[in-house]
């Protein structure tokens, strides 16, 4: 069974940083893009951070770019989140997946194989 699983999410202050991890299993994603979506309650899940394949690239959505930071690392199956300076409008639900295609397809988030269940980040002012 291919599953993607996150961890690292927590209650936080503003001004915090937490650092989320989502592992892999059941199939190596060395070849997929990766990124991060998130889901504030009562609003559309939307896009984050994606990285490319062998991570040479990256992207992020303005509202993150300059506090946010995607990695990966292939050998172990994983991509990360380092999250700095966490305001309140970064509290939702957040949410790995990985695309075969490149981060642009990625981003729309429409052809995503495999998503993660998720984790709560909480951030109080």
């Amino acid at each position: 069974q291919v599953r993607l699983i996150e961890s690292g999410g927590g209650l936080v202050q503003a001004g915090a940083s937490l650092r989320l991890s989502c592992v892999g299993s059941g199939r190596t994603f060395s070849s997929y893009s990766m990124g991060w979506f998130r889901q504030a309650p009562g609003k559309e899940r939307e896009f984050v951070a994606a990285i490319t394949w062998s991570g040479s690239s990256t992207y992020y959505a303005d509202s993150v770019k300059g506090r946010f930071t995607i990695s990966r690392d292939n050998a172990k199956n994983t991509v990360y989140l380092q999250m700095n300076s966490l305001k309140p409008e970064d509290t939702a639900v957040y949410y790995c997946a990985a695309d075969p295609g490149t981060i642009a397809t990625l981003r729309r988030g429409r052809t995503v194989d495999y998503w993660g269940k998720g984790t709560l980040v909480t951030v109080s002012s």
